[in-house]
């Protein structure tokens, strides 16, 4: 709990800024492709996917949470297509997901380790959550302004074909910025949801025991 509090809070404190743009999308939980061949890992069953773009650093901060803990010592990888302008359709429709949108791609391992391009970026990894910081230097446009760009979210446990891909966030789509009108609803609506998690927290506490912020 205290996370996902952690986490709210650094999300609201980036929507916060003007020169911040954000889209998140929810995905359900045990809802791996038919397509998929391996074992029904938590951690390669995305619950959530995020992307800020921030103006002011011209940098896209892309977050997920995994329905259990990552476990490096079980394979499996990360991989967020991303469209900067020129992504190809149907890579994914022979196994049901030709609406998925990308031309390059962000590779984030389950040891911390990511690139794109050839390209290090700076990833972190925390129980069922990562985080990834890409510069836009090294996500170039190819017709797109950044908040424009396309992201899907796919975990895989290989690299040898397409049935080792075990989910899709967004599912059959990519995720974009929204439109300058959302922005304050979101900034709203993460600062709602931190409330809410921590009068839970305090309900949840023993009597007599101060609950922890």
């Amino acid at each position: 709990m205290r996370k996902r509090l952690i986490a709210t809070g650094f999300a609201a404190l980036v929507l916060s800024a003007g020169s911040a743009h954000a889209s998140s999308v929810v995905d359900p939980v045990g809802d791996f492709l038919p397509s998929f061949v391996g074992a029904h890992d938590p951690d390669l069953d995305v619950t959530s996917f995020s992307v800020v773009y921030d103006a002011d650093l011209a940098r896209f901060l892309l977050s997920a949470t995994l329905a259990g803990p990552i476990d490096a010592s079980k394979p499996g990888l990360y991989v967020i297509g991303v469209n900067t302008g020129t992504g190809t359709i149907a890579p994914f429709a022979g196994i049901g997901e030709p609406n998925v949108i990308f031309n390059q791609a962000i590779v984030v391992q389950k040891t911390g380790v990511a690139s794109v391009s050839g390209t290090s970026l700076s990833a972190t990894i925390s129980g069922d959550m990562f985080s990834v910081i890409a510069p836009l230097s090294a996500l170039p446009s190819t017709g797109f302004k950044p908040t424009q760009y396309g992201f899907n979210l796919w975990p895989r446990n290989g690299l040898g074909s397409n049935s080792q891909i075990s989910d899709f966030a967004p599912q059959n789509a990519t995720l974009s910025a929204p439109e300058p009108s959302t922005w304050a609803m979101l900034v709203a609506g993460f600062g709602l949801l931190g409330g809410v998690l921590r009068r839970s927290r305090r309900a949840m506490s023993p009597a007599g025991t101060p609950a922890q912020a």
